[in-house]
């Protein structure tokens, strides 16, 4: 269809609806950020009809929100990638599952984070055994790093948003959002056992969605031997799937730590916290384990 043919033509959210057409093309699009890139993998984790994702899949392509990319020739193959402008369908995803998690899964009330046991609960925990997405975060300094560090295990902790006084104030109501209490604790916590961890084969990163310079702001505040990376534009979050939660109009990590083996799969998972202080120590217990 094109866009003349559609109803409301000058309106952005008819125009977007006649690109992603109907709820199994968002699906498509959530697996293919999350690295499932090719025919028959997406088939398999969407049990979708062959001839219906073949049609989804050519019709994303043909609007640029997916490029192939030829990883067979004999016979050929392609992986389906995600353009600069499929990225930037990634926050209406997060938005997605955030109003699903708050509104149809939980009762409306807004937090920053979960109940033991709750449906969000499981599918964070099911992210163990799975490789991290290939994408890149802006390190506090602007660099451009993996999530993980390479060759060690890394402690990838996900935090709502931490603000160097004087700097950055937090939101209003900040304070009142379950959840959300601790950051600036957890980040010291981990910079007292930072010695520890390396001691232990593991290094530390910290990950919220807040910009590099308000990071670096607060790595220098807080004098963090580790960096702080910023996953500002959703990638990571869209990626693993990581519960969030919007207040301000920005969408925030709820608290999450992840331990990831040299090879970028997750190996263990912290969800919910509910001690930031002490969930540090447990952290540090799970990697000697290791």
């Amino acid at each position: 269809m094109k866009r003349a043919d559609l109803p409301d033509s000058d309106c952005g959210i008819a125009q977007a609806l006649g690109v992603i057409g109907d709820w199994w093309t968002f699906l498509v699009v959530r697996d293919i950020a999350g690295g499932t890139t090719r025919f028959d993998g997406l088939q398999r984790e969407l049990g979708v009809s062959r001839r219906a994702l073949a049609e989804r899949l050519a019709k994303l392509v043909e609007h640029g929100v997916l490029e192939r990319r030829p990883y067979s020739t004999r016979p050929p193959r392609h992986d389906y990638v995600l353009t600069a402008k499929g990225e930037g369908l990634l926050p209406a995803l997060i938005a997605l599952q955030d109003w699903g998690a708050r509104h149809v899964m939980g009762d409306g009330a807004l937090t920053a984070t979960s109940e033991n046991g709750s449906a969000e609960s499981r599918r964070v925990h099911e992210l163990a055994g799975r490789r991290l997405p290939g994408v890149l975060l802006e390190r506090h300094d602007g660099e451009l790093v993996a999530p993980n560090a390479p060759d060690v295990w890394t402690v990838l902790y996900f935090f709502p948003g931490a603000f160097a006084p004087g700097v950055q104030d937090p939101p209003p109501g900040w304070a009142d959002i379950p959840g959300t209490k601790g950051c600036t604790l957890e980040a010291l916590t981990y910079a007292s056992r930072f010695a520890d961890f390396e001691a232990a084969g593991a290094t530390i990163r910290g990950v919220s969605t807040q910009r590099p310079d308000q990071l670096a702001a607060f790595v220098r505040h807080a004098e963090l031997p580790f960096p702080l990376l910023s996953d500002q534009n959703d990638r990571l979050a869209a990626g693993l799937l990581l519960p969030t939660f919007r207040t301000a109009g920005v969408d925030r990590f709820k608290r999450v730590t992840l331990l990831v083996d040299p090879d970028a799969v997750v190996r263990a998972v912290q969800f919910p916290i509910t001690d930031p202080a002490g969930s540090v120590a447990e952290m540090l217990a799970l990697v000697r384990d290791r």
